[in-house]
């Protein structure tokens, strides 16, 4: 793994844990050569985690949309920072930047972002590890509704234990390490999915 995409909020939140652990992590990825790939702002946990990976001397790529720049402050530092005309174009060109994704906590931006790429992953489009960094419990929410889901079977078991959850960054780039893409069907239904070929 070359470079990690990290999503994360605009804002800093309410715990000094989730600044904490966005220098631990972007410390770690300095440490270990991986190129930090994230949205291009100076404020908030993304400031945060991009000042972290550049102190220890490491790379990161800011992709931010124009109408972004001012709003959140594209950080000025940054080994790269390319300025794409949409949200589209920010996704699209973050995932091709990126060999992992890890969502640390953040906001509606943050959610939608890490959910599209478990979709990906779900619909095979992906074969790109991805993470919830779940920093002083924030995504247990989350957690219990994918387990719901799985639960009321809108999700195969084996693409909810395609995703990594946990707290631990050590253990979150083990995974990552030697993730294998889970070979599930989206359909739990077989009969349903031949009738719908």
């Amino acid at each position: 793994m070359k470079s990690l995409c990290v999503y994360c909020g605009s804002n800093s939140g309410a715990h000094p844990a989730y600044g904490e652990a966005a220098i631990a992590l972007g410390t770690r990825m300095a440490r270990d050569g991986i190129r930090l790939v994230y949205g291009g702002g100076n404020i908030g946990l993304m400031g945060t985690i991009a000042d972290a990976v550049l102190a220890a001397g490491g790379e990161v790529v800011g992709v931010i949309p124009k109408h972004l720049v001012d709003m959140e402050v594209a950080h000025a530092g940054l080994t790269e920072l390319e300025v794409v005309d949409s949200m589209h174009q920010r996704k699209s060109r973050m995932f091709d930047l990126a060999d992992a994704f890890v969502a640390m906590p953040g906001g509606f931006g943050t959610l939608e972002e890490i959910v599209e790429m478990f979709t990906w992953r779900q619909l095979g489009i992906s074969e790109k590890p991805c993470a919830l960094l779940d920093v002083n419990g924030y995504y247990r929410p989350l957690v219990a509704m994918m387990d719901r889901m799985v639960e009321e079977r809108f999700l195969h078991p084996g693409q909810r234990e395609d995703m990594w959850t946990g707290d631990d960054i050590e253990a979150m780039f083990e995974w990552m390490r030697g993730y294998r893409p889970a070979q599930a069907s989206k359909w739990l239904d077989e009969k349903r999915s031949r009738e719908l070929r």
